[in-house]
């Protein structure tokens, strides 16, 4: 098993540990493995409540005097009181938050400050100056002295201890929270197969299935693994990969994909696809690379960072020489006091949080609505996106053509219009044949058997149906057939063409019957994306190899604001090349290999997950369902993202900027305010838990 930071992905090892770094604890890559994930919980956990019960009787004995009725001095005394804080205090600090020291010298090895360093120092500082006052009072001078005596700082080592803890223990509970999404898909899987084998069912488990096994499915339940129905036809459930819940009709040679719910019928299923191959593995693959990926903007916190420690153990020193010169006396235990103050609250763990939680979380939601991202590098740039330039055919439209009007004439109807040329076409291999056939079969018409059959290419098909001559084809291909068409039927035919329809017509023993208009329908979703698109002011581009005259029809119908028709795999680069000389952030959307080009030209590219492997790979957004409301959904989510980690880092540089000059003293000669190195632990873990709280609204963003 290999882990990783979530911080630093380009961190991998082999075994479990702390980043280099940050000093983070390192989290396993494989999705899903439970018990790695939450062994830190419990350590934590563990660690500690044990410090807490050993924190309270020191902090009681340390300020038992301020609490009013409690005098602790009359029931321990002093002398004595001092070697106890000091016993309880060396297990809090040496065991429960040993890890700190470990992890602030393997900071100061690999010369990459961190969080821990700062935790080390201050806590460091306290616990072995109480652990000297101690053993060996008598070394310190009358500066370091207060009523003769040399202050404790136990409690303060103690409680920041303890404090630090708990904050670590609340963001491991909340980085388990941010993979949710991916654990729910893979709860989603079904975890046995019914597999038939020489006519005899076996219930078998999913990891056992082999390509070309057949199962069965019935309703209710899962779909155990990527395939293709042989037999039988139902409604299947696919919301747990598309986030769409309206079922979809399947049939005989349509593919399902392994976790989806059968509906309605039972059916029998050759399966395709296993292990790492399915769908639902390659979407899990997907974005546990991307939640472990760095956006731009997280080099803004890299930066900052790097200068950030070694500035914050400056201002520290600082504090310390100018408390120790000019400040009240005891000098030295004030200059003590406020410098691991200093170095408590600066701690710049909310800093390098601010981005990754997002991204994490961010991503895992996309996937829940079908939007898979390739690397946080996508999220950042989808937000910035002006113009989308958009494929027609399988994008806008749903890829397959279909039967949409039909014009009968010479005492026909449209039933036996569509049966005779149906009848015909299904002799053919065209694919405007198909759509015919397929209009039939919704119709649920009966074929007819044809006689005499004839392929003419370039014009239409002929045969003949119970003795009569039967010719379906191009315009010309009737006329020079000697087939009468009447006038009336022309101007319908022309009406059809101008709204974008290729004709196919019918004729049955020398008179026409009809007319049928074949066209790429638009998908139901296209218009309702095309209006949010332009609600959120980005401007749509249609860029297609189609003719003209029906892209411009589609254009128009949609609202769309620029196209290009008849274009090559070239055109659609140049089209991309042009926006982005002019200042446009482009994104691409496409399906088909002739989109790979202008996908990875663009500087986003989004591909339907309905399209080729290849317009997949190109690009770094995937839509599951493959239509435009995964653009909407893709960039609202990404705006979301964006403001989240905008919020997050100005959280985190603001703490600082107003936390470290009140904990080195600035207020004290104003309003003699000085800030407790205990106030400082519990705000500083409050930063770190407030962005992961922050990064987690995420998970509810509307979409």
């Amino acid at each position: 098993m290999i882990y990783t930071c979530p911080m630093h992905p380009e961190i991998e090892q082999d075994h479990p540990g702390a980043c280099p770094k940050c000093g983070m604890t390192l989290e396993p890559k494989t999705i899903g493995a439970e018990e790695e994930e939450q062994r830190e919980t419990r350590s934590l956990s563990r660690k500690f409540w044990i410090a807490l019960v050993l924190t309270i009787p020191v902090l009681l004995i340390a300020m038992g005097h301020a609490i009013p009725g409690l005098h602790i001095d009359s029931i321990i005394p002093k002398q004595i009181g001092k070697w106890i804080e000091f016993a309880l205090t060396t297990p809090v600090v040496l065991w429960a938050g040993g890890f700190f020291f470990t992890r602030a010298w393997q900071s100061i090895v690999n010369r990459s400050l961190n969080m821990f360093t700062l935790i080390a120092v201050g806590v460091g500082a306290a616990y072995f100056y109480s652990v000297i006052a101690v053993v060996a009072p008598g070394i310190f001078p009358t500066s370091f002295r207060r009523h003769g005596e040399v202050d404790l700082y136990f409690e303060t080592a103690a409680v920041i201890t303890t404090l630090v803890l708990l904050g670590q223990l609340l963001e491991a509970k909340a980085r388990s929270r941010t993979g949710e999404a991916i654990k729910a898909l893979l709860g989603l899987a079904a975890k046995t197969a019914h597999r038939v084998c020489d006519g005899q069912e076996q219930e078998v488990p999913v990891n056992e299935i082999q390509k070309g096994n057949l199962f069965r499915v019935r309703p209710g339940e899962k779909v155990p693994i990527d395939g293709v129905i042989v037999e039988g036809k139902s409604n299947i459930d696919e919301s747990m990969i598309t986030g769409e819940p309206i079922p979809v009709s399947k049939g005989p040679g349509e593919k399902v994909v392994g976790a989806t719910v059968n509906q309605t019928g039972s059916f029998l299923m050759r399966a395709e696809r296993i292990g790492s191959e399915t769908l639902l593995a390659q979407i899990v693959q997907m974005v546990a690379e991307a939640q472990r990926s760095q956006a731009p903007i997280q080099k803004l916190a890299d930066t900052v960072s790097g200068y950030f420690v070694p500035a914050v153990i400056g201002i520290a020193v600082i504090t310390f020489v100018v408390w120790s010169i000019v400040g009240p006396a005891p000098g030295m235990a004030y200059a003590l006091v406020n410098a691991v103050s200093v170095l408590i609250i600066a701690c710049p763990c909310a800093l390098g949080l601010a981005t990754p939680m997002s991204i994490m979380v961010g991503v895992g939601r996309a996937a829940q609505a079908g939007v898979l991202i390739k690397n946080a590098e996508a999220i950042e740039i989808a937000e910035r996106v002006t113009h989308i330039v958009t494929d027609k055919t399988g994008t806008l439209t749903a890829g397959r053509p279909e039967v949409v009007s039909r014009v009968v004439a010479n005492g026909a109807n449209e039933r036996d219009l569509l049966q005779i040329a149906a009848s015909v076409e299904s002799l053919s291999e065209h694919p405007l044949a198909r759509a015919i056939v397929n209009a039939a079969k919704k119709k649920e018409i009966e074929l007819l058997e044809v006689r005499d059959f004839q392929s003419i290419t370039g014009g239409g098909v002929n045969g003949k149906i119970d003795g009569k001559s039967v010719f379906v084809g191009k315009e010309k291909f009737l006329s020079e057939s000697k087939i009468m068409i009447p006038e009336d039927l022309k101007k319908e035919a022309s009406r059809l063409q101008e709204n974008a329809q290729t004709t196919v017509w019918a004729g049955v023993n020398g008179n026409a019957i009809g007319v049928l208009g074949i066209a790429d329908p638009i998908k139901e979703t296209t218009r309702q994306a095309m209006r949010q698109l332009h609600a959120m002011g980005l401007k749509v581009i249609m860029c297609t190899g189609d003719n003209w005259r029906t892209t411009k029809s589609v254009a128009h119908e949609l609202g769309i604001d620029d196209f290009t028709a008849e274009v090559n795999p070239r055109d659609k680069i140049d089209v991309v090349r042009k926006l982005r000389s002019q200042g446009a952030i482009v994104a691409m959307a496409g399906d088909g290999i002739n989109d790979a080009p202008a996908l990875a030209a663009a500087n986003l590219g989004i591909a339907m997950g309905t399209g080729t492997d290849v317009a997949i790979e190109s690009a770094g957004i995937t839509l599951v369902k493959g239509d435009l409301t995964g653009i909407v959904k893709a960039i609202h989510l990404s705006r979301a993202v964006m403001r989240n980690i905008r919020q997050n880092l100005f959280f985190a540089f603001i703490y600082n900027a107003v936390g470290v000059p009140i904990a080195a003293g600035v207020l004290y000669p104003f309003f003699t305010l000085l800030l407790s190195p205990m106030i400082a632990g519990a705000a500083m873990s409050f930063s770190s838990v407030s962005v992961i709280a922050n990064a987690l609204r995420l998970r509810s963003v509307r979409l």
